[in-house]
C-alpha cells in the first residue's frame, strides 16, 4: 500500500434519490475501512429513503422503490455508520462536494451531531482533476489499468476509488502519501461549511458567498441584521450550513 495512514481511512460512496444535498436521501451506502496496517473491511447497506426514488435516479444506479421498501431507514443504521467512521478520516470520489455534505445532512436529520473538525477529507476526484482531468471510469483505467465493471453500484465505485487513490500516491512523486497532506490537495478552496456557502476572507474570517450580503463577514451581518440569521434558519439551507452559522452567531456575542 502506497498510502501512509496514521489512523483508519473510511472510503465511502453514496447512491441517492438525487443531487440536492438539502432534500435528497441516501438509498445505498458502502464504507471501506482501511487500517494503518493495510487490513481492510467493507460494509454496504441498502437504505429506505422514505421518499419516492425518481426514475432518472434509478436509471443511474439501478435502485428502485421496490428494491428498498423493506430496507432499514438511514436513522436506523446511522449509529452503525458512526461506529465505523469514528476516529477515522474520510475519502471518496467527488466526496467533498457531494457525498460528505449529504452524509452530514442525513446524520443531522437522524439526530447525530457530525463534527467536521474530527476528520480529514480526501477527494480522489479533486486530485484526479488537478492531475489528469477525467471521470471515475477513465481514472480507474488510467491509474489501475482496469475496466470499471458495475459502475454506479456503491460497492464497485468505492473499491475503485480506493484503488485509484492508492495508485495516485504511487504515480505522482510530488503527492504526499499521508492523509493530512492529501486532504490539503483535495480542496480547490477551503470553506467554513460543507456546501461552500460560507467562505473565508484573506484574514481567515467567515464571509457569505451568496445573497445580499455576499462578501460580507458573517459576524458583522448578524450584529447589524439578526433577522437575516433567523431567515436562514427557517429557509431551505443545508443543516450543516445552519449549524456553522449558529456557531458563528453564538461566538459573535462575546
Amino acid at each position: 500500500m502506497n498510502l501512509k495512514l496514521y489512523k483508519p481511512l473510511c472510503v465511502f460512496d453514496l447512491e441517492t434519490t438525487g443531487t440536492n444535498v438539502s432534500k435528497d436521501r441516501i438509498v445505498e451506502i458502502c464504507i471501506l475501512k482501511v487500517n494503518p496496517d493495510a487490513s481492510r473491511g467493507s460494509k454496504t447497506w441498502r437504505v429506505n429513503p422514505e421518499m419516492y426514488i425518481p426514475k432518472e435516479s434509478t436509471a443511474v444506479h439501478g435502485i428502485s422503490d421496490e428494491d428498498v421498501k423493506d430496507a432499514p431507514t438511514f436513522k436506523e443504521i446511522a449509529p452503525k455508520i458512526m461506529e465505523i467512521i469514528a476516529g477515522a478520516d474520510l475519502a471518496g470520489f467527488n466526496s467533498n462536494r457531494f457525498d460528505v455534505p449529504l452524509l452530514a445532512e442525513e446524520l443531522l436529520r437522524a439526530g447525530i451531531d457530525f463534527d467536521l473538525s474530527k476528520h480529514k477529507f480526501v477527494d480522489a476526484q479533486t486530485i484526479y482533476h488537478k492531475m489528469e482531468p477525467r471521470n471515475l471510469g477513465a481514472g480507474y483505467q488510467f491509474y489501475c489499468g482496469k475496466e470499471l465493471i458495475n459502475a454506479h453500484s456503491a460497492e464497485a465505485d468505492v473499491l475503485a476509488t480506493f484503488e485509484i487513490l492508492d495508485a495516485q500516491v504511487a504515480h505522482y512523486e510530488e503527492l504526499p502519501n499521508d492523509i493530512a497532506g492529501l486532504s490539503e490537495v483535495s480542496f480547490h478552496h477551503k470553506f467554513a461549511d460543507l456546501a461552500g456557502m460560507i467562505h473565508f476572507d484573506e484574514d481567515g474570517q467567515e464571509i457569505f458567498a451568496f445573497g445580499k450580503y455576499k462578501g460580507h463577514r458573517v459576524k458583522d451581518v448578524f450584529q447589524k441584521d439578526l433577522g437575516y440569521y433567523g431567515w436562514i434558519q427557517n429557509a431551505d439551507f443545508p443543516l450543516y450550513t445552519k449549524k456553522v452559522l449558529t456557531k458563528i452567531q453564538l461566538r459573535s456575542k462575546f
